[in-house]
């Protein structure tokens, strides 16, 4: 099992220095990576959009917040991480043009060390997609597709054709290539029977959000669309074996002091005890990376979280907390701090 920390990307904890703060503690602490989430814009009015994570439909906050670029602040984690995986969560395919995002995507990989995850979105804010000038916002699955296959190719080959219904190139160089062979992999962000079925036949991972009010994906409803994509994996001739299972969720290791709430626990939300039993019933039904989001809105609530996470679950599965003393873990949270450049580590494409 691994573990992942989804960074902050909008509202009163979206400033670069909170945000960068959190990236190297989780890097210092062994997390296995550091996920940016995507808006470009958020329109003053989203009346004919449905935010899909909320009972109420409307997303969090309202439009008026300050939202981080995702490959604008991977670029960065990548000069002030060194270990972590760097990925998007997700990313929105349709809203850029795809060799753009390959180049900026393979730069970002080269600048790392061959660490970035690609997890693409199909998008939900109609608004959003007309204030950009996007493909239409209903035909958003099969540009996502078709933009994936277009990157793929000109993360693979050289000199780039491709021919499609969206978008067409004619022999040009798209260079540099990502640091790995084979590309940057794809993780599927979403929840529903499309994104299960391009899973199952464009995937490298499966990587939904769940535990949220209107998104719950408890183990028995994870383990049932796992088993969907292994059947439509099968079906495309592909190795179900060969898709990562992920999730991410909001995770908080409560402090041996402080009492429980009144109510049923949330899953990920408790003791050490209560959470690492959380991940083993995940694990059970075939997840073997999480990535957590923060259920505080405090810099110091936040790190103290991932610390006695990484304290005190961590290592029963396996995973070995960076040997950096206290002082190291602090100059790691200074973002002008001098690190020591990553290395290119061969890693296996998913």
């Amino acid at each position: 099992m691994e573990f992942g920390v989804a960074l902050p990307g909008r509202g009163p904890m979206a400033s670069p220095d909170q945000v960068l703060k959190i990236a190297a503690r989780a890097d210092a602490l062994g997390y296995a990576s550091i996920f940016v989430t995507d808006h470009v814009v958020l329109p003053a009015s989203m009346a004919r959009s449905i935010y899909p994570y909320s009972t109420t439909g409307q997303l969090p906050g309202g439009a008026a917040q300050d939202y981080l670029e995702p490959l604008a602040m991977l670029a960065c984690l990548a000069r002030v991480t060194s270990r972590a995986r760097l990925g998007t969560s997700v990313l929105v395919i349709p809203y850029r043009h795809p060799v753009l995002t390959a180049k900026m995507l393979a730069t970002i990989d080269q600048l790392s060390g061959g660490r970035v995850l690609l997890g693409i979105g199909v998008g939900w804010l109609r608004e959003e997609f007309e204030a950009l000038g996007s493909p239409p916002f209903e035909q958003r699955g099969i540009v996502t597709d078709e933009y994936v296959r277009l990157m793929r190719t000109a993360w693979t080959t050289d000199p780039v054709t491709f021919t499609g219904r969206y978008v067409s190139v004619q022999s040009i160089h798209v260079l540099p290539k990502p640091a790995r062979p084979g590309g940057i992999p794809v993780w599927i962000g979403g929840h529903t029977d499309a994104a299960l079925r391009r899973t199952a036949t464009l995937g490298d991972g499966w990587h939904p959000i769940g535990l949220r009010s209107s998104i719950r994906l408890a183990p028995e409803e994870y383990a049932a669309s796992a088993r969907r994509i292994q059947t439509l994996a099968r079906e495309a001739g592909r190795d179900p074996k060969s898709i990562t299972l992920s999730l991410r969720v909001p995770m908080e290791v409560r402090p041996r002091q402080v009492k429980a709430p009144a109510g049923e626990r949330p899953f990920f939300q408790g003791t050490a005890e209560q959470v690492a039993a959380d991940i083993r019933a995940y694990a059970d039904v075939g997840v073997t990376h999480l990535v957590f989001d923060s259920t505080h809105q405090e810099l110091g609530a936040v790190l103290a979280n991932l610390d006695r996470f990484a304290k005190d679950v961590m290592p029963a599965f396996g995973r070995r907390r960076a040997k950096a003393s206290a002082r190291a873990v602090r100059g790691a949270a200074r973002p002008g701090a001098r690190r020591r450049q990553p290395t290119r580590r061969r890693q296996a494409t998913r």
